[in-house]
């Protein structure tokens, strides 16, 4: 198998929402064999802004240029982090928000009808450094494999269920501040049966973006269930 020259950018992965960074595992396996320097980073999920600023930390701790992943509600996340970010030189959405300045994730999500994952969320206070709390939102466990994760084998989907990271209901209600796809190379892997995003969301976002653009019929946990069509959209992205 023949791997990347060693010019060959540093791929960064950013997960979302009622997930954490082992949903790419399939992904980083192909993408290491290929000879790519892998990075998964841990999205705190609190807030876009702050979430947004800790992923640019990991892109300043790289050395030379970067392919930045996200999935989900991670797609708001790059979105914003990579602004004003030289060495980012392309940006992947998978089954991912891509908003504009001043959209939410829940702005977007409602845009097009589609979407079933309100009713299977459930809510739960966190405390905030202020001392008052905050609302994040899990998955019911028992509808998670349903709604998040329909096409990955229901052993895995039921330790996703347990596993997943809570998003704080402000990150999904707070608008991005840039879009940095106006200026960075944008691609957008699109999921026809996807129930947390709508496929016209997921459409609209990706057109509007000019993104080069591939759809596949899976559901919202495509790295899990097609980790190889993830990872050929990313290596495209870096040979771009």
């Amino acid at each position: 198998m023949s791997t990347e020259p060693t010019t060959a950018p540093t791929i960064v992965l950013v997960h979302g929402a009622f997930a954490d960074s082992t949903s790419w595992n399939g992904v980083i396996e192909t993408l290491r064999a290929l000879g790519y320097s892998v990075v998964a980073a841990a999205n705190p999920l609190r807030g876009l802004a702050g979430d947004a600023a800790y992923i640019g930390s990991v892109l300043d701790d790289i050395d030379g240029p970067c392919v930045l992943v996200g999935h989900s509600y991670g797609g708001s996340v790059i979105t914003v982090a990579a602004a004003a970010k030289a060495k980012v030189q392309a940006l992947v959405y998978i089954a991912a928000f891509i908003p504009a300045e001043g959209e939410s994730a829940l702005e977007l999500t409602d845009k097009f009808p589609g979407s079933t994952l309100g009713p299977t969320t459930r809510p739960a206070n966190y405390l905030l450094p202020e001392g008052n709390s905050g609302t994040e939102l899990y998955i019911r466990q028992g509808e998670f494999p349903a709604q998040f994760a329909a096409d990955v084998p229901v052993a895995t989907a039921e330790l996703m269920a347990v596993t997943q990271r809570p998003v704080a209901l402000a990150a999904l209600q707070e608008p991005a501040t840039a879009a940095a796809w106006r200026t960075i190379p944008a691609f957008a892997l699109l999921t026809t049966e996807d129930k947390n995003i709508p496929i016209a969301a997921q459409q609209f976002m990706a057109e509007r973006a000019s993104a080069h653009t591939v759809e596949v019929p899976a559901s919202h946990a495509v790295s899990v269930a097609m980790p190889g069509v993830v990872s050929d959209l990313i290596v495209l992205a870096a040979k771009q």
